[in-house]
């Protein structure tokens, strides 16, 4: 009698089991599909409030590690109060979210502050008052063996450690949501190489016209100006025949440091082709054109480039030209070319300014 009313209890157990594992293979299959996209947002809400109704967590924090900067930056969380929008992986003291990403391991813990073998100071738990438990699950996002964001999960609702059947479900998802993530950098830098000029990081000569004509079409609609500056290497193939092409790509691409740092976050610099720059400047008459022109000018001519102990001194010819929305992209660019043109002729190292705008 008690054999049979311990094997009736081990096959409800089992059916219980079996109902659970079902249950969450039903919650879990629309996630997966959901999360195997190229949409950073949609990742990011499905991170901070579906996958912690799974393990019973009460608050979520999805960060995305720039890997240039070496910066955890906050992508989504679910916290009724302030957290931190960034983590430096180079602070000095060595909280649990950045052990985890530098070991690429997942840490759980029933308490934080007693996490072994990492004390964590009070004074670096700024916001811990307003957790009501002391359980944390960190996720470091792993794609190709590499970290590529964290989810952090904390406050089990129960008040109890996270599970073993919790642990499993925070592993797949870190691997999912890692590999979604890692697929959004890379399209994302496809893109960029796409759009941009591989030596100077400038947007290439096919990007330029996109954005020209893009301008030109705001002020046919709406009225206005912009400036187009065009911008040629002074003396380019000297510096190659002396020095090899090595020392020329040096010089382009001090040039196109000058460049950028001369400009605005709504112009457009461009390596037009070559020795040969373009730069968009919305909103601008002549006369400021002109002055950025003349900087930019005076910039890349007091900053000699040192190749193999020798000092090359670098100049620039500068045209500018002021134009409205009735002129094709092909037309802007070819009299802003005539005023680098002239440049030239002037003796280079000069700007010059085509002022008339063809009827």
């Amino acid at each position: 009698m008690n054999d049979t009313k311990q094997n009736s209890n081990v096959y409800g157990i089992d059916n219980a089991s079996e109902n659970t594992r079902r249950c969450t293979l039903e919650t879990i299959t629309p996630l997966v599909q959901q999360i195997n996209c190229l949409d950073l947002q949609q990742i990011g809400k499905i991170c901070v409030e579906q996958i912690p109704t799974l393990i019973n967590a009460r608050f979520a924090s999805l960060y995305i590690l720039d890997e240039v900067s070496d910066m955890l930056h906050l992508e989504n969380h679910n916290h009724p109060f302030l957290i931190n929008n960034i983590v430096s992986l180079n602070q000095s003291n060595m909280s649990p979210m950045i052990a985890a990403v530098k070991n690429k391991d997942l840490i759980v813990t029933k308490n934080i502050e007693r996490h072994t073998p990492l004390i964590i100071e009070k004074n670096s738990r700024k916001f811990t008052h307003n957790y009501k438990t002391n359980t944390c699950l960190i996720a470091p996002l792993i794609c190709h063996n590499r970290v590529v964001g964290v989810l952090n999960l904390a406050d089990k609702i129960d008040g109890n450690k996270f599970t073993n059947e919790d642990i499993a479900v925070v592993e797949l998802f870190r691997q999912l949501v890692g590999a979604s993530i890692g697929n959004i950098k890379l399209f994302d830098k496809t893109q960029r190489q796409a759009k941009t000029d591989g030596l100077t990081n400038l947007v290439n000569h096919r990007t330029f016209y996109e954005a020209l004509e893009k301008e030109l079409r705001r002020y046919q609609r709406y009225g206005g100006h912009l400036s187009v500056i065009m911008i040629d290497v002074d003396n380019l193939k000297k510096i190659n025949d002396k020095l090899g092409h090595r020392a020329g790509d040096m010089a382009i691409k001090r040039v196109s440091r000058k460049i950028a740092a001369c400009i605005r976050k709504i112009d457009t610099a461009a390596r037009y082709g070559g020795d040969e720059f373009a730069i968009i400047l919305p909103n601008t008459l002549l006369p400021e054109a002109t002055v950025v022109a003349e900087r930019m000018l005076n910039e890349v001519s007091t900053s000699p480039i040192l190749w193999e102990r020798e000092k090359i001194q670098i100049s620039i010819s500068v045209g500018v030209g002021q134009y409205d929305g009735r002129m094709s992209p092909e037309e802007v660019t070819r009299y802003s070319d005539q005023a680098l043109y002239a440049a030239k002729q002037a003796g280079k190292n000069t700007v010059k300014v085509f002022e008339t705008t063809p009827a």
